[in-house]
């Protein structure tokens, strides 16, 4: 992990490529964009996401959360990245790696999120593509796991599109959208297949 820590620390932050994607960690001067796609997006992602802070969307309150990321990183218990479309740059979406478990675990949770403009055309489905090769060979992780309410029907698609078997269900698992919610159990192993290198439809 220094190697990568070292990189993300610097201003040339590792880049993962993907179909039509790629996904880097995120700097101050993504927050213009961020702070755009995620405010127009709000509606569309309130149903999924815990309750936002009042200040979600201020620069301070993005400093903090990019302070946060370091920390993480530092403490490798954690990875942010922002998804990018290839052909121009724009922003996308983002997606994490969290909890990370060492020793005898070996394991992380997948979180990602989509700005509404661009969801239901592929990008999350490569950049997840992307970056599940990445956890699973650079950060060693044995085991992804992920978790998403019984009603999101395009996580569910995207989960099992990506080789991730439903193992459960926890119940109360999260507080989303200010309500302890339901949640069902995904995750993928190492060993088993590769998800597919799939491309953004134009």
């Amino acid at each position: 992990m220094a190697f990568f820590k070292s990189f993300v620390l610097t201003s040339s932050a590792p880049v993962i490529e993907g179909n039509g994607v790629f996904l880097r960690v995120p700097r101050m001067s993504d927050f213009e964009e961020w702070s755009a796609l995620r405010g127009e997006s709000r509606e569309f992602l309130a149903p999924w996401e815990p309750v936002w802070p009042e200040d979600d969307l201020t620069r301070s309150a993005f400093r903090r959360r990019l302070r946060r990321y370091e920390r993480d990183l530092h403490e490798e218990s954690g990875y942010a990245f922002l998804i990018f479309r290839t052909a121009d740059r724009t922003l996308v979406g983002g997606a994490t790696l969290t909890n990370l478990r060492r020793g005898a675990a070996q394991a992380g949770s997948l979180g990602y999120w989509m700005g509404k403009s661009f969801a239901g055309k592929g990008y999350m489905s490569a950049g997840v593509a992307a970056l599940v090769p990445f956890a699973h060979s650079m950060l060693r992780l044995r085991r992804i796991e992920a978790a998403c309410l019984l009603s999101n029907a395009a996580s569910i698609r995207l989960l099992e599109k990506m080789n991730f078997l439903r193992e459960g269900v926890a119940r109360q698992y999260l507080s989303i959208a200010g309500s302890w919610q339901d949640h069902l159990l995904y995750a993928r192993l190492s060993s088993d297949p590769l998800p597919p290198k799939l491309a953004p439809k134009p």
